[in-house]
């Protein structure tokens, strides 16, 4: 990926740079006050994301989940050293690992609305993953009217792009963050944008790019719309 050290934030959260890309961002990173708050804010998305997917446990979880733990033998460990920039890889995938293991031991993956929710968020997972890391993988960024910025890796070999924005006003139940993808051919809808606290928007997949299209967003009614009918607040040439 060849761009300006400025615009590498979001691909180095997600752990999407090569090496080469990633030493010189860190290198920029060391001396950028603005980068580095970028990074904190990205931090910030993904810990609310997590937030976000959270449910309340069952009851009687807590107390099962110690008397399995009680007849369990616990292993010492193997300590490995981490590269700081895989520390959020580590946290995450330790985390999701965690979370599996509680749900065989109490529930034996019974639950087949879960499993496949959790089926859901790994495809989706991988999705994204496949676009932010393919070798064609482009970042964007873009200041959005009314306050907030949007950041883009797009992948024209997949005809895909993952969008993720910050800072965006919290908008009424009544209401919601549209995307749209406009060319030659006119305008068509490309996803509305869940909304968490803060103005955070976890990352989004829109498909079916095409040549000469811009990536422009709306507030819309909450069910979306099939052409926008308020001004666009991004717009951003692919």
């Amino acid at each position: 990926m060849n761009a300006e050290p400025h615009t590498l934030a979001g691909a180095y959260v997600m752990d999407a740079l090569d090496d080469a890309d990633r030493a010189r961002f860190e290198r920029h990173l060391a001396g950028c006050d603005a980068c580095a708050q970028e990074i904190a804010g990205l931090l910030e998305t993904t810990a609310r994301l997590g937030a976000a997917a959270a449910t309340p446990p069952p009851a009687a979880l807590k107390e099962r989940v110690l008397a399995a733990a009680r007849q369990t033998r616990q292993h010492t460990p193997a300590v490995t050293p981490l590269r700081p920039r895989r520390y959020l890889r580590a946290v995450m995938s330790a985390t999701a690992a965690a979370a599996l293991i509680v749900i065989a031991v109490i529930f034996g993956l019974a639950n087949s609305t879960a499993n496949q929710r959790l089926d859901q968020a790994q495809q989706s997972s991988a999705a994204i993953s496949a676009i932010m890391t393919a070798k064609d993988a482009t970042m964007m960024q873009g200041q959005v009217s009314g306050g907030g910025s949007a950041t883009i890796v797009m992948s024209p070999a997949q005809q895909a792009l993952v969008f993720m924005a910050r800072g965006l006003p919290v908008l009424p139940a009544t209401s919601a963050y549209e995307l749209w993808l406009v060319g030659p051919a006119g305008d068509r809808p490309a996803g509305l944008l869940p909304q968490l606290a803060h103005g955070m928007i976890p990352p989004v997949i829109a498909r079916g790019l095409r040549q000469g299209d811009h990536l422009m967003l709306t507030v819309e009614p909450a069910q979306g719309t099939e052409h926008p009918t308020t001004p666009m607040m991004l717009d951003i040439p692919l």
